[in-house]
């Protein structure tokens, strides 16, 4: 299997609905974390650029559900490069709910792809993706360039 960036999560209480399962927000909430981690952990000269002038909008973010999970649920969000174009990226996240005796059950899977820009405000644009973040990003890809 290949290899993945890890977040690890236990679900709270705040992050589930009347029915005591999680709202499904939260998953996408996990996404922006894991990656926010990842920036943290793993590319941290990226992340002083993102304080600088450096941009990442997320395009498009979705979820497939294949599994509840409730409260105090110990999770790990697992983040790969799945591809790589010249100014975008887009990830695959993997939802497994980690059991005590050891085992795993996938409960969702997730994509999100983001676009680098650059600029004020008003005038931002398109910027090739920081060669720091395809470094930080190589040990966890299964990415076509494109």
């Amino acid at each position: 299997m290949d290899k993945y960036f890890e977040y690890l999560h236990t679900v709270g209480f705040e992050e589930t609905n009347l029915v005591g399962n999680v709202y499904y927000v939260n998953y996408l909430r996990w996404q922006g974390r894991c990656r926010e981690m990842f920036l943290k952990e793993r590319a941290p000269d990226v992340l002083a650029d993102v304080r600088e002038d450096l941009k990442l909008f997320t395009l498009r973010v979705d979820c497939e559900f294949f599994a509840e999970i409730t409260a105090f649920d110990e999770l790990s969000i697992r983040m790969r490069l799945v591809e790589l174009a010249q100014t975008q990226l887009e990830f695959s996240f993997d939802y497994v709910k980690l059991d005590r005796d050891g085992g795993e059950t996938l409960v969702a899977r997730g994509r999100q792809r983001i676009a680098c820009m650059r600029g004020p405000n008003t005038r931002t644009a398109p910027a090739r993706v920081p060669e720091a973040l395809v470094t930080a990003l190589a040990p966890y890809t299964t990415a076509r360039r494109s």
